[in-house]
């Protein structure tokens, strides 16, 4: 989203800021995510610290939910006809990006909310979350923010003793968007500082600790299958894994991630262990773990098929645009690998077609996402790095690549490495990861000297 030049609510100092009105579930599939997460239009002023939801109209728009919903913040003190003026045009978008046989009644009676806590709560109805439900959110909000301000750990201590009954796992997973919603506004600093209040809370409450075992599990499920993959996986080691799994989530994790693995074979080979086994507990199970697994794989498919048609759609709108930059700067945002996957789709399409024009749109797509996705020098000197066998080799590609070894590169190697400890990779990954972290250090340290 391009950057737009404002001024701050508090100081009136000019900044540039990403402001977004339009929040749009037909052409943004985040939109409601962004908008709820209170990441959209949030703001900091340099000079006055100012820090906060910029003021700003606002269009939301769920065609699935039949929802078009429109806020005007009260403190812009403008008269209703310059509201329609200025929502006027996104509500224009609204309607020319659905194709005709979709335009209802719906959306040329836009409903006006009041307050900006009315407009979420409007959102979130249409989803069946209550006020009470937004109530309990409210208050945990409230706690983490208190937590935050709380300054030792003792102190902290207390409070969780007293609210303890509000640390459910809806707390956890608040407390990561907000991890998450940091990192996206770009301040790494204080996403820093939560993570590890967040770890902290983690050890200190019991919910807490039951959220790390169920860790533990799924960390352990993708060892094992990776073990498995490193010994020659098949069907029949997969369905082992399964067989022996601890805990539903432990199948679901290997689910996610060997879903190709589970197709018609692997499914007769199951049921052909269902027949043979003579033992009832034993049948009794191996029949539940082929209905759990039928019915996750069904749910996986169907979502994926919505992700794609999805996709599809945005590859569409873009190269019907004026041109791919635009398209791409009006839905770039929505650019995964569901999208990857729509692109090469539509040039098969578009080659059995030989529609040129079309062919050439999607190659253009093609290698801006390709020159996008290129990892950064310092990442790719890592894993350049990563790939030597022995440490003599390691060694001598450091000494021939000094001019590689910057702040940003020993920054970027920190940094992956306290990722790596923190997510529980292989000992032996995060090892050679220091030990690379060392030798880089050594030849910098080596090499200032000399100068």
């Amino acid at each position: 989203m391009p950057k737009t030049q404002i001024s701050c609510p508090r100081c009136r100092t000019p900044i540039t800021a990403d402001i977004q009105q339009l929040f749009d579930m037909n052409t943004d599939p985040q939109a409601k995510q962004k908008l709820l997460s209170g990441s959209a239009n949030s703001i900091h002023c340099p000079a006055c610290g100012y820090e906060g939801l910029y003021p700003t109209p606002i269009v939301y728009h769920d065609p699935e939910k039949e929802l078009l919903l429109t806020f005007f913040p009260p403190e812009l003190g403008l008269p209703v006809n310059e509201q329609e003026r200025m929502i006027g045009p996104q509500i224009n978008r609204v309607v020319n990006d659905l194709p005709m046989e979709k335009r209802k009644a719906y959306l040329f009676q836009a409903k006006s909310m009041l307050t900006f806590q009315t407009l979420m709560e409007t959102i979130l109805a249409a989803d069946g979350v209550t006020k009470e439900m937004l109530d309990q959110q409210q208050q945990k909000l409230q706690l983490i923010q208190s937590l935050l301000s709380t300054p030792t750990p003792e102190s902290r201590k207390e409070i969780i003793a007293q609210e303890e009954n509000l640390m459910d796992e809806a707390f956890f997973a608040l407390l990561n968007r907000l991890v998450e919603a940091t990192l996206a506004q770009g301040d790494k600093e204080s996403a820093q500082k939560l993570s590890q209040f967040q770890q902290e809370l983690l050890q200190e409450t019991e919910i807490g600790r039951q959220i790390q075992e169920k860790m533990k599990e799924s960390q352990q499920a993708m060892e094992d299958l990776q073990n498995a993959a490193q010994a020659g996986l098949t069907r029949e080691k997969l369905l082992d894994l399964f067989v022996a799994a601890p805990g539903e989530l432990y199948m679901s994790t290997l689910v996610g991630l060997a879903r190709s693995g589970l197709d018609y074979e692997f499914f007769q080979i199951l049921s052909g262990r269902i027949d043979k086994t003579e033992e009832e507990a034993q049948k009794t199970k191996l029949t539940k773990l082929r209905e759990f697994l039928l019915e996750s794989t069904k749910k996986i498919d169907e979502q994926i098929k919505v992700e794609i048609r999805n996709a599809r759609k945005i590859v569409d709108a873009i190269i019907s645009a004026p041109s791919i930059e635009e398209g791409l700067q009006k839905y770039g945002n929505q650019v995964n690998e569901f999208f990857v996957e729509a692109v090469q789709n539509a040039l098969d399409d578009a080659r059995k077609e030989s529609d040129l024009e079309k062919i050439a749109k999607l190659n253009q797509i093609i290698a801006i996402i390709e020159e996008s996705n290129k990892p950064p020098a310092s990442i790719e000197f890592i894993e350049k790095l990563l790939t030597n066998p022995d440490d003599e080799s390691l060694k001598s590609m450091i000494a021939e690549n000094m001019e590689l070894l910057d702040d940003e590169f020993m920054q970027t190697i920190a940094g992956v490495v306290a990722q790596s400890e923190q997510q529980g990779q292989q000992p032996e990954l995060v090892e050679r990861l220091k030990l690379i972290q060392k030798m880089a250090m050594r030849a910098v340290m080596k090499k200032n000297l000399q100068s």
